[in-house]
């Protein structure tokens, strides 16, 4: 069910809910966290509810999207619109509009529908602030989300990562890669167990979650990493052999190559955002492997 709510109020609009809550049972019950999303566009408005209607299955939480409406106007107005039921995943909706001056106002237009004794997580789904923990919606969470791969200059934007971080921050580009990172570490542990001496990153120039699984891999390997830009593949030298993880880059399974030893083909599709979003609020803590991967970035050869 979707309820419009123009021109309103924060009065009105938990009045609003209260009234549904009485109408349909307590739909609070079992919330675990408050999910703010921040977009700044409409273009990715109905993607990023999407996301976390299904990452809200496994998180249940009353997920809150602000978005700028008319910017040039001169007049403070907030438009609200609810989603429960079918429309709301296992959570509950609340979009809120920002038009006028009010667009400079949003954490205090949020407060009111923050959840009591719950943590907050906000995400940016595609430009976010450049220190995102002094943003006045990021000053509200714990746990706070950005997406590089979103933003006009993925590769800038993944690297500005590091300057602005705060424990606590993560970037969707990260979680992309888990798979990745996994398949690859379980590769260079098999026998002969000799060092890595060079790897080779290669795909899009603009997909930032090669640039950091790049960072990641500086900062485990201790040696050269090159960043090039082709088909989509990580490979790893040794003395003696090459280890080899490629896959199209819009195919869903990837091959494992090894010197002297038969392929492997392995399941490996891209990441949806939903399931990276899902993953980033399984965890509220500081992941100090993450802020690794943004340190090594620098150190990464490009060509």
């Amino acid at each position: 069910m979707i309820i419009d709510l123009p021109d309103t109020n924060t009065g009105a609009i938990n009045k609003k809910i209260v009234a549904l809550r009485e109408e349909g049972g307590a739909i609070t019950l079992g919330r675990v966290l408050t999910l703010v999303i921040a977009p700044d566009t409409e273009a990715v408005l109905e993607d990023s509810i999407e996301a976390a209607n299904v990452a809200s299955r496994e998180h249940p939480c009353r997920v809150i999207v602000v978005i700028p409406g008319d910017r040039l106007s001169t007049e403070a107005r907030l438009d609200a619109q609810l989603r429960v039921g079918s429309d709301a995943g296992a959570n509950e909706v609340v979009v809120l509009r920002l038009s006028g001056p009010l667009a400079n106002h949003a954490s205090s237009v949020v407060t009111p529908f923050l959840l009591p004794d719950t943590p907050v997580v906000t995400w940016w789904p595609d430009l976010a602030p450049e220190v995102p923990a002094q943003d006045p919606l990021g000053r509200l969470a714990i746990r706070r989300i950005t997406d590089a791969t979103n933003g006009e200059n993925p590769l800038a934007c993944i690297k500005s990562r590091l300057a602005g971080y705060t424990a606590g921050d993560t970037d969707l580009a990260w979680s992309r890669i888990t798979y990745w990172r996994a398949l690859l570490t379980a590769a260079v542990d098999q026998a002969p167990h000799e060092p890595i001496t060079e790897v080779v990153v290669s795909g899009l120039r603009e997909e930032p979650a090669l640039d950091i699984l790049a960072g990641w891999l500086v900062g485990r390997l201790d040696c050269p990493v090159t960043r090039a830009v082709g088909e989509l593949k990580i490979e790893l030298t040794r003395p003696s052999e090459t280890i080899t993880l490629s896959r199209p880059q819009e195919g869903v399974t990837a091959t494992l190559t090894r010197t002297g030893k038969p392929d492997a083909q392995i399941p490996l599709a891209r990441r949806e955002t939903r399931d990276c979003l899902a993953e980033d609020m399984r965890r509220l803590d500081a992941d100090e492997i993450y802020l690794e991967a943004l340190r090594g970035i620098d150190k990464v050869t490009y060509v």
